[in-house]
């Protein structure tokens, strides 16, 4: 049996948790063993039904006070007391931050090698030795891996591939597992939460408008602003904007602060550094505007308009009013 720990966040399943079931399908295809899921904190029905429109069999639910919300220790030491009872033949998570610390509580807990951030896993046979092919430095380099483990301890990279449901979904039962747990372990857990945004985030838009060094100031961003709003997107920058007291770190893109995800990212004044571009990359599509044609976003991107992004900015805004008139 092939576990996937699932990712929620008070009864809302994340998209990484998504991305590792699909992950995870395939992967039990490979091994030739059911798939099947873990759900801390939670025994929602309708998670569970999700859970298996992506093909999971089984649900298996642990819920203990001290899972009121998230931990990294609680949901580890939960993971790990699952694992020990339903003794899966390998287990994943979603690469996100939240599933890579559980994932490494549970190694932690249970003494066992874990692999982050994977984009394939050969079960090679069922030898105890797993080809395995994962993404560093942001996804700026792949490299080749042997794990020996009879219980590998795994990651899917994170927007790496597209959540999708199975071809034909099942209705698993709720099983639910006792798990003992140590009040000491809330020591680290979610308290309390700050809205720093309303509605549409950063990272669900559907069009991100960002700006970088070459928007020139705070004041600056207005047209950038008037166009994500049209457009029913939010406005992103790059590092050095947030350096620079531009824009707030939320804003930003980027392997420090936030991976995007949008049907288009249009990246204006935007140079295009490494750790950008790893933010940027999952988009479904980019469009870059810079004066540079030389620059790393104008040469990776779909599309470039070379040119200054203070005229062509207002003249994509311009179009629309035009259009929706």
């Amino acid at each position: 049996m092939l576990l996937v720990v699932l990712e929620h966040d008070r009864g809302a399943m994340d998209e990484a948790a998504r991305e590792a079931l699909t992950f995870g399908r395939k992967l039990a295809a490979q091994m030739g063993a059911p798939l099947h899921a873990a759900l801390i904190g939670a025994d929602d029905a309708e998670l569970v039904a999700e859970a298996g429109a992506f093909g999971a069999e089984a649900v298996y639910t642990a819920v203990h006070e001290v899972l009121a919300d998230f931990g990294p220790e609680a949901w580890g030491e939960a993971a790990a007391e699952m694992i020990r009872q339903l003794d899966p033949a390998a287990v994943i998570a979603g690469g996100s931050e939240r599933g890579n610390e559980i994932m490494a509580q549970v190694a932690a807990r249970l003494d066992l090698p874990m692999v982050a951030n994977c984009l394939e896993v050969d079960p090679n046979g069922g030898t105890g030795e797993w080809n395995i092919t994962r993404q560093q430095w942001g996804g700026s380099l792949l490299e080749d891996a042997r794990l020996v483990s009879e219980r590998p301890l795994l990651t899917s990279g994170l927007h790496t591939l597209a959540a999708e449901q199975a071809e034909s979904a099942v209705e698993p039962a709720a099983q639910a597992v006792e798990v003992d747990l140590d009040p000491s372990l809330a020591r680290t857990m979610v308290k309390d939460r700050v809205v720093l945004e309303a509605g549409v985030t950063l990272s669900t838009a559907p069009v991100v408008i960002g700006g970088g060094r070459g928007v020139g100031s705070p004041e600056a961003f207005a047209p950038l602003e008037e166009l994500a709003a049209m457009l029913g997107g939010r406005v992103g920058c790059s590092r050095a904007v947030t350096n620079n007291g531009w824009r707030p770190h939320s804003d930003q893109v980027g392997q420090t602060g936030t991976r995007i995800t949008p049907e288009i990212y249009i990246a204006s004044g935007i140079s295009g550094a490494i750790q950008h571009w790893v933010g940027a990359k999952a988009s479904k599509h980019i469009l870059a505007i810079n004066i540079d044609p030389e620059a790393n976003m104008v040469v990776k991107a779909d599309w470039a308009v070379i040119a200054d992004l203070h005229e062509v900015i207002p003249a994509i805004t311009e179009e629309i009013k035009r259009r929706r008139a």
